[in-house]
């Protein structure tokens, strides 16, 4: 079996507000986007107490000296460690949410002045050393940048942190220079591979973070090409074609979706980092973003649109997905109980997203296998082999896929929704128990229907062959 190195991830992310969501959750969610076979599992790690606990990345070689104690956390590391873990986002149990990372681009000028660390901190190890050591979502910023100030980071990233009462978006712009907005309650951002923030407030501590010395740093380099203010975006980014093809049509997608009545140009670089709303925002609809490809433009790759026009920009979700989750933590429920990792294995488009209580303490055995190749019974590859019938024969399938979405989607809403009630009423070990069983239940439960599926798309798909022929049904 050939390993071949893991590529960084070119992701797409959404952040919504407790008072910008329908029922009061905080929202985090991104689609972890790096190769079209790459399989993933799902773990939920027990709280361990370590004496002299260290940390290596196989990636960039970093030692890290970790607290002894670990709180419980989920997580969804890569089907080999080769190149680092990669666990990328999960809940754990003080009810803080994390998703690493949004990867990004500096700019030429800022990077000769802080240039990237090559023995520093990279996404394959932010979740690892972060998520099972905070209690809440500033916490986790304010760790992750202490490590990047200390050792440096190999890569600039935007990594999404929320907890039950703030969400809160970091980006790192150079080696060792980062900053943190919070969402506002009542708005929502969409990221998609280029640094994001706008102006920063040095003097507003409760929505900004930011590393100690950045403005010296700035100032002392000549970096800012404004005589006022303090854009991040400008003065540690890129605005190139690159970004106009590749990265703003998406937030001008997401934008779309949400603020229909605002009209902008899918290429523009001034698109704003937070938007409110025209509505409240669904669970779903950040599912539906997620899963997105410009449906009901002439850019989807798959609609109406001239050729030109159809892959001319990146679509949201793609076949290189190989994981799409959101992060939802609920209001008025304990930790164990209010988040919900929601995750769909596989392209976004035509997965389903399962819903998780990272509270229980184990999954479906399907969800810890899976590697290159494909393996039948591996959760990753049952989903991702639906997505490869459906594609051969597009607009056939595809309504056979949505239908089952559906079905799952509601079936999971009504579930999530009864077993909340059940949950409220036990503690301890019976809570746990509890959780894991309808863990197990609800992915069992998109497995078995998507295996279905694909006994129903390889039995249609015989008749399909470019040798058939109308025969005479006498001879």
């Amino acid at each position: 079996m050939t390993v071949t190195k893991q590529e960084l991830s070119a992701c797409t992310s959404i952040l919504i507000g407790k008072k910008a969501s329908i029922d009061g959750s905080t929202i985090i969610g991104r689609n972890e986007d790096a190769k079209s076979a790459w399989p993933k599992h799902l773990v939920i790690h027990p709280r361990t107490k370590i004496p002299n606990h260290t940390f290596t990345s196989n990636d960039t070689g970093l030692k890290l000296n970790l607290p002894e104690v670990a709180y419980k956390y989920s997580a969804t590391p890569e089907w080999t460690d080769k190149f680092g873990l990669f666990e990328e986002d999960g809940i754990n149990e003080y009810g803080v949410a994390m998703s690493a990372t949004e990867s990004a681009y500096a700019n030429q000028r800022v990077l000769g002045a802080d240039p990237f660390v090559t023995g520093g901190i990279s996404e394959e190890a932010m979740v690892t050393v972060v998520l099972p050591y905070v209690k809440t979502a500033r916490q986790g910023i304010l760790r992750l940048g202490q490590i990047i100030q200390e050792h440096g980071t190999s890569e600039a990233n935007g990594i999404l942190f929320a907890d039950q009462d703030e969400v809160w978006y970091m980006e790192v712009g150079s080696g060792h220079y980062w900053v943190a907005q919070r969402i506002p309650d009542d708005a929502y951002a969409v990221v998609a591979n280029q640094l994001a923030i706008q102006e920063i407030d040095f003097e507003d501590p409760d929505n900004f973070l930011f590393a100690p010395g950045i403005q010296e740093f700035v100032a002392q380099n000549h970096l800012n090409p404004h005589p006022n203010g303090f854009n991040f975006r400008q003065i540690f980014g890129t605005q190139t074609l690159s970004d106009e093809i590749y990265s703003t049509p998406r937030v001008w997608y997401g934008q779309k979706m949400f603020n229909p009545e605002i009209s902008q140009d899918p290429m523009s670089e001034e698109l704003p980092f937070i938007r409110k709303a025209s509505r409240l925002l669904d669970l779903k609809d950040a599912t539906d973003f997620l899963s997105s490809h410009y449906q009901g433009t002439e850019y989807d790759p798959v609609g109406q649109g001239s050729s030109t026009q159809k892959h001319k920009f990146r679509p949201i979700s793609l076949a290189k997905t190989q994981e799409a989750h959101v992060l939802q933590i609920r209001p008025n429920l304990p930790p164990a109980i209010a988040g919900i990792q929601w995750l769909a294995m596989g392209v976004a488009a035509q997965s389903v997203f399962v819903p998780i209580y990272p509270g229980a303490s184990d999954v479906h055995p399907a969800y810890k296998i899976g590697q290159e190749e494909y393996q039948p019974d591996s959760a990753y590859w049952i989903y991702k082999h639906v997505g490869v019938l459906a594609d051969a024969h597009y607009h056939e399938f595809m309504p056979l896929v949505k239908e089952v979405q559906e079905k799952l989607n509601i079936y999971y809403r009504y579930e999530v929704h009864a077993s909340d009630i059940q949950a409220l009423k036990l503690e301890g070990q019976d809570l746990t128990n509890f959780l894991t069983e309808k863990n197990i239940t609800w992915q069992a439960k998109g497995i078995e229907a998507y295996q279905q599926l694909s006994h129903k798309l390889i039995t249609l798909a015989t008749d399909k062959s470019p040798l058939n022929f109308k025969t005479d049904a006498n001879l």
